[in-house]
């Protein structure tokens, strides 16, 4: 972590404060990934129905991302952050209050926001304070609390759901928020930054204008198939392996893909620095579709495990590149409303597989359903290798290592922080 003891001392203790923040955060929302499905069915949901009340999660995403993306970058990164964990802190109690679908649906949306502003407002940030040069090392150390926050946070919470029943899990899950917004008011964040005389004359890009935009449209496709994948494994991997009758602790499941998420950080941010964005994104890619082909096969516990790990490999090569790649095609200013955006494709992609996949899962049963996100998965691979330059040659260039991206921004040209 060299490139890290460079950094002012400042910089540094910013930089630390965050990181526990966000361990926290995402401790604080993973512990809810083995108790959710199993609540919710408890209190007499189908597939369908556990599929609409987990996928209303993105509908907080989906809806506010646009706008806490545009906040950060004109009210600045602290305030989208703190919105974020204050909802992770407030709405996991509320599951105490009520066992209505409808009511469930809407805690679950209003859940959701958290992510919406919490991811937007924590990568701008990171990206603010980070060289252009070291941006991907930086990335990759500083992305490390999802992984360990979804290292702890299912473990805690599966093992306290089995020992003490739902509700010591809602309240844990709501204390840890808590701790991480104490953290969070300690973090300093850089000044807004304004556009130059020139750019003051070009209008903003609306939203669909952006959306559309060579240098977006991809990532933002690709983020969508995975969303879907992933929404997949977070809404039924519990009940898949209990359908199973396998001896495992779904939580588990999350723990093995979160200690591979965690050790491969170390390893690719700096890498892609050196070799480029494209082969690892790619490399993530394939992984999550090995990963998804795996649970179709799984028969036992070793091979759920084995699937989790891979998955785990695959998050964390695909995620914080994929952000590393976005940040390096766009200017400071705009940085919030482009995250915003192409991340709002993940939120589309876990919105949707709730219900549609649920009734895939009525249809075919939980093993299908695995089958059909290894399609998915593998199409995000042939869409990105195809098309993520300006013609299918340069594309395939730039996913295997072997050419640079056309659509980033000269180091030259960026706006001074």
């Amino acid at each position: 972590m060299n490139t890290i003891e460079t950094l002012s001392t400042q910089t540094k203790r910013n930089l630390g404060v965050m990181f526990t923040a966000g361990l926290l955060f995402w401790a604080s929302l993973a512990s809810l990934l083995p108790v959710l499905p199993p609540y919710v069915k408890s209190i007499g949901a189908s597939n369908q129905q556990l599929g609409v009340v987990m996928g209303a999660f993105a509908v907080g995403l989906l809806l506010f991302r646009p706008m806490l993306g545009k906040m950060s970058d004109t009210r600045g990164r602290k305030v989208v952050l703190l919105i974020g964990i204050s909802v992770a802190a407030i709405a996991p109690v509320c599951h105490l209050f009520t066992q209505s679908l409808p009511l469930l649906m809407v805690i679950r949306a209003f859940h959701g926001i958290s992510i919406a502003a919490f991811t937007t407002a924590y990568s701008a940030l990171v990206v603010d304070v980070s060289p252009p040069e070291n941006r991907g090392e930086l990335i990759g150390y500083m992305s490390l609390v999802n992984p360990i926050g979804m290292a702890l946070g299912p473990a805690m919470g599966g093992y306290l759901q089995a020992w003490l029943g739902f509700a010591p899990v809602f309240l844990m899950s709501s204390a840890l928020g808590v701790v991480s917004l104490i953290c969070g008011y300690q973090v300093i964040s850089p000044s807004i930054v304004q556009r130059s005389e020139s750019e003051m004359k070009e209008p903003p890009q609306v939203f669909w204008k952006l959306l559309l935009s060579d240098r977006i449209r991809i990532p933002t496709i690709t983020m969508l198939l995975i969303g879907l994948a992933f929404g997949t494994i977070a809404t039924f991997i519990p009940l898949y392996i209990a359908a199973a009758e396998v001896d495992l602790n779904p939580g588990l499941f999350y723990t093995a893909a979160a200690v591979t998420s965690f050790v491969v950080r170390f390893l690719t941010g700096r890498a892609s620095d050196r070799y480029g964005r494209g082969i690892f994104i790619t490399i993530g890619l394939s992984c999550y579709t090995i990963a998804m082909l795996l649970l179709w096969l799984a028969q036992d516990r070793t091979s759920f495990l084995l699937a989790g790990a891979i998955e785990g490999i695959g998050g964390g090569t695909f995620l914080p590149i994929m952000i590393v790649l976005v940040a390096d095609r766009c200017q400071p200013h705009e940085r919030g409303r482009v995250f915003g955006l192409f991340m709002g494709g993940f939120d589309l992609g876990i919105a949707l597989a709730g219900p549609i996949l649920g009734i895939v899962a009525d249809q075919m049963g939980y093993r299908g359903l695995f089958g059909v996100g290894a399609i998915l998965a593998f199409a995000a691979v042939v869409i990105f290798m195809t098309m993520c330059s300006k013609t299918v040659g340069q594309s395939l260039q730039f996913a295997i290592g072997q050419g640079r991206d056309l659509y980033a921004i000269p180091r030259s040209t960026l706006t001074a922080l």
